[in-house]
């Protein structure tokens, strides 16, 4: 344990040490109990699902790409119950306007006579709020959307309704269908801790759905933590150390993503990189994915097993990238190989 003290920024005690060793074992038998949970009802598929709960627990908002019967939905279904989180779904479509998302104020009139008005909030006031196919509602309605979950709380009228906590954004998107879509702008993509791609099941975990989906008895999801839980786990791994070897290997990759800071592949090859958000984000994934992993420091692996969900999105390549055929995949794992 002699790495929380080596590398905390302020000095830790052995009492201190103790302390957080424990809660961090407690924390790891809940995590346990989720990891258990979902898998009950999501057959393989285990890089998403864990991908996914490192995003809720690093407090973020996570966008999930994948063609259509994939479980994409399903997962956040289980999700939200497995958590204990208040969830709810919102199918987004052109017309859908931001106060159907955000809620609106009505007039009202009571026995007197006299009115005045009342705020009736809107599905985004849930802790677990599942945007289903995002990218098909209009930028406006996207951006309302995307704002709160910035900022945690909408204004209606001049007045301002915080939303509640742990707040949590799960999208979806179709990779495929993009007629009738409006693409998410980069800058709104930004407000996403990770783009989680989901692609189709192995074989065995194929097996296993045909053989536990399609009789009278379908697995069902059952509640094992709180959401006041969740949030003393998000505080735990805000405090997690961070060694100085893993600070320096994300600010390594993330610098190193930015045309014009002396990397001549990048320069070739990456429009725009990735700003200090892809920074918090990647230290904040890799606290929590070594304490889904069992483990009370992060390691570099953490950061080259995040690189591609935290960065892809926040990367666009050059014209004559993609005449190449490159992806921005490719660049990212050129990248995370170099870190060594």
């Amino acid at each position: 344990m002699s790495i929380l003290a080596r590398d905390q920024r302020t000095a830790t005690t052995p009492a201190d040490e103790g302390k957080m060793v424990a809660e961090a074992e407690a924390a790891l038998a809940d995590i346990a109990l989720v990891r258990e949970g979902v898998g009950r009802v999501i057959f393989g598929q285990e890089a998403v699902v864990e991908r996914t709960l490192v995003a809720l627990l690093a407090g973020g908002h996570a966008l999930l790409v994948g063609v259509p019967g994939l479980a994409k939905t399903k997962l956040v279904e289980t999700l939200g119950i497995v958590l204990g989180l208040d969830a709810r779904r919102v199918q987004f479509t052109p017309d859908l306007m931001p106060s159907d998302i955000l809620g609106s104020e009505v007039m009202e009139q009571d026995e007197k006579g006299r009115r005045s008005f009342r705020f009736l909030h809107g599905p985004i006031f849930a802790q677990l709020l599942m945007a289903d196919e995002i990218n098909r509602a209009s930028p406006r309605t996207q951006s309302a959307l995307l704002q709160s979950m910035q900022e945690y709380h909408v204004t209606v009228a001049g007045h301002r309704y915080d939303l509640p906590s742990p707040f949590h954004v799960l999208a979806t998107q179709n990779p495929l269908e993009q007629e009738g879509t409006y693409p998410l702008p980069e800058a709104q993509l930004d407000r996403f801790l990770m783009q989680i791609d989901i692609l189709y099941p192995e074989l065995d975990a194929e097996r296993r759905i045909l053989l536990e989906t399609t009789g009278i008895e379908e697995a069902k999801a059952v509640n094992v933590l709180s959401p006041e839980r969740l949030k003393e786990i998000q505080a735990l791994i805000r405090r997690m150390p961070v060694p100085e070897s893993v600070v320096e290997a994300i600010l390594t990759l993330v610098r190193s993503a930015r045309p014009g800071l002396g990397n001549p592949e990048t320069d070739r090859h990456v429009g725009w990189g990735p700003g200090p958000r892809a920074s918090q984000a990647l230290t904040l994934c890799a606290r929590a994915r070594a304490l889904y992993d069992g483990r009370l420091a992060p390691s570099v692996d953490d950061v080259r097993a995040l690189a591609e969900p935290i960065l892809q999105h926040r990367m666009a390549l050059t014209f004559a990238a993609r005449a190449e055929g490159m992806s921005v995949r490719d660049v990212i794992g050129r990248l995370v190989a170099a870190l060594g």
